[in-house]
């Protein structure tokens, strides 16, 4: 250690060319430095004389003194290099390097007086001025160099701070302090905290971590550049849906940035950058999830083999991660889609390695490639989420939608019963209900297949049917569609000023899905409490003026027209139908009309043998018949309802 040290001392490797604007030359940081030594020397000796009247210089000239005692100094600097590094990044070596050249010189110049002591027998110097000049010296050189340093971690910090989004945090209880703490102790984020935000109003003379606290009211009734702040941080968790929506309809008035902090129990310090991120939507439309009764979801799914139709989509991925978490003996991915199915094996192959997993790629549609699945592996459960969903796209395919929405159906639940699967869950959609398009038609009609089956003789599996409103941030949903127009420049296009839709996340939705698995009895049509319906206007509202820009400024909103088969509002309930309760307030069981499996596939049949040959118009006039509520809407098939 010492020797890398004496190495670093001797070497001098850390010089400033004279080039570099940057830093001093050398030559000027030797100068200050000798003026320092000639200011400590005439310090030394103002002290002396105070302390000490008589003469504490022998020699007749006080200036061969000095001048001697600089020298040697000077000759110590140039040997241990003191001048040649960057005073603003000073460290413990070059104080040592101070050091020693202090204590050489003192050295030196005892020595001198000593050796002169012997030979003539005086000296030429006091040597508690020799101590004193030591101490001044070297208290000198290091404190130059101190606030050097010192000087430029202020204007550094000053520069960083003006780069920095000046930001308060909302809430002063321990969570909020917690984050502001970690935050101002690291210099790294690009956030400087400037205060807290309450909606107390008992608090304005109050400090928190020495930052202000500002109270609701002073936001409302002054600007952003009054305040000068760019935003708020807030903790998701520790407010409700309500509070929430409150704060940030403030925060977009006042042109406010918004940033979300996961709550302390989720922070990581080292990942404190990245855990900080812009608020986004779907912060907003999140609702508390399902309560779960995990023993009884965990009791079907343990050491079970599980079936997941769909499985490479929105929801019938987070349907497999979810059920992964179960210990299940095996989980079969089912779905026709290549790319996804395979990049779904790679995710929960290494999320969950303990798993036993098979993918297979197939058509719900071909009852002979399916059926062997059903023969080799005993299913407990049965998860139905493989469908056609597009609106246009089915409108356009009508015979598409039947063969995979209907005929798909028809072959995974006949199947099920067949091979004696315990339980079938079928994902289905709100837009079954009264349904206005060939994709919600066809979904009514599965549930109708479905429901049937319950009642086949013989029958001993369960059929359950779930239904959703929207899901938020599934493939070729609303709000990533948004996402990618803000993020183009605009403008973001909207069907109708007027259309509404309802929402839910992915997994809750996923989570109705294995609820509804445990309590279904069977034949029974499950429905969600999906709270208030969004204007998707007032979504593309939020949306923009949360990524900083403002509507119809920076971002254009026009609009396009309802879609073939489009309506402006969905339901979860048909008109004639009647809702029970279960032990989950958020879960309710819909009694629609039902069909008789003979009748229902009679007509499957006939409507699948129309969708072999291609015929639109055919295709859906049976489908008008399976669901008479079918009226459609900006469609061609508005004729048949003629």
């Amino acid at each position: 250690m010492f020797s890398s040290v004496r190495k670093k001392m001797f070497r001098g490797d850390n010089v400033v060319n004279l080039s570099d604007v940057r830093y001093l030359p050398r030559w000027i940081i030797l100068g200050i430095d000798i003026l320092i030594l000639i200011i400590s020397l005439f310090l030394s000796t103002y002290i002396i004389e105070k302390i000490s009247p008589r003469e504490f210089i022998y020699h007749e000239e006080q200036t061969v003194v000095f001048g001697f005692i600089i020298l040697i100094n000077v000759l110590f600097m140039y040997v241990f290099k003191t001048y040649a590094g960057i005073i603003r990044h000073s460290t413990f070596i070059d104080l040592f390097k101070l050091l020693m050249a202090s204590f050489c010189t003192s050295f030196v110049v005892g020595a001198s007086n000593i050796i002169l002591l012997w030979i003539s027998g005086e000296k030429f110097i006091l040597t508690p001025y020799l101590i004193l000049y030591f101490i001044t010296s070297f208290m000198g050189l290091f404190l130059f160099r101190l606030y050097v340093k010192e000087f430029f971690h202020i204007v550094r910090e000053y520069r960083r701070s003006a780069l920095k989004k000046r930001i308060l945090v909302l809430g002063i209880d321990e969570q909020s302090i917690a984050i502001a703490r970690a935050i101002l102790d690291n210099p790294s984020l690009p956030y400087q905290v400037v205060g807290f935000l309450t909606q107390r109003t008992d608090s304005k003379r109050a400090s928190l971590l020495g930052k202000p606290i500002y109270s609701k009211k002073r936001i409302e009734e002054n600007t952003k550049d009054d305040l000068i702040i760019d935003g708020v941080i807030v903790i998701k968790e520790m407010m409700s849906k309500d509070e929430m929506n409150s704060w940030v309809n403030l925060f977009l008035e006042k042109d406010l940035r918004i940033y979300k902090s996961p709550s302390v129990q989720k922070l990581r310090e080292s990942d404190l950058g990245v855990s900080i991120k812009n608020l986004q939507i779907e912060d907003l439309l999140n609702r508390r999830p399902i309560k779960i009764e995990n023993e009884e979801v965990r009791t079907r799914h343990f050491n079970k083999n599980i079936l997941v139709t769909g499985g490479a989509g929105s929801i019938g991925s987070e349907i497999v991660r979810q059920v992964a978490q179960f210990n299940p003996a095996l989980i079969v991915v089912l779905d026709q889609a290549e790319t996804p199915l395979y990049d779904i094996e790679l995710e929960l192959k290494e999320k969950f390695p303990q798993v036993r997993f098979k993918f297979v790629l197939a058509d719900v549609s071909n009852k002979y490639r399916v059926e062997p699945i059903f023969e080799m592996y005993n299913f407990s459960m049965v998860y139905h989420a493989a469908a056609y969903k597009h609106v246009p796209l089915v409108e356009e395919n009508p015979h598409e939608a039947i063969l995979v929405n209907v005929l798909g159906s028809k072959n995974i639940a006949t199947l099920s019963s067949k091979y004696k699967v315990n339980r079938f869950v079928m994902v289905s959609t709100d837009k079954a209900v009264n349904p206005t398009n060939v994709m919600g038609a066809s979904k009514r009609a599965a549930e109708l297949l479905v429901q049937s089956i319950q009642n086949v003789e013989g029958n001993t599996t369960k059929f359950i049917t779930t239904r959703f409103g929207n899901v938020l941030g599934s493939n070729g949903s609303v709000i990533p569609h948004f996402k990618r127009q803000i993020e183009a420049g605009g403008p973001v296009t909207i069907t109708h000023p007027d259309i509404v839709r309802y929402f839910m996340t992915i997994p809750e939705a996923c989570e109705l899905v294995l609820q509804a698995g445990t309590m279904g009895k069977g034949g029974e049509i499950f429905v969600f409490d999906m709270g208030d319906p969004v204007k998707i206007l007032d979504l593309a509202h939020r949306m923009i003026k949360l990524s900083g820009f403002e509507p119809h400024v920076d971002i254009k909103i026009i609009y396009t027209g309802l879609r073939p088969g489009e309506k402006l509002y969905e339901e979860l309930l048909s008109d004639d139908a009647k809702t029970l309760p279960t032990h989950n307030e958020k879960i309710m069981i819909s009694k629609d009309p039902t069909l008789e499996y003979s009748e229902i596939d009679t007509l499957v049949n006939l409507i699948t043998k129309a969708s072999i040959k291609r015929d639109k118009t055919d295709i859906v006039r049976i489908l008008k018949i399976i669901v008479p509520e079918f009226k459609s809407n900006n469609s061609i098939y508005e004729v048949l309802d003629n």
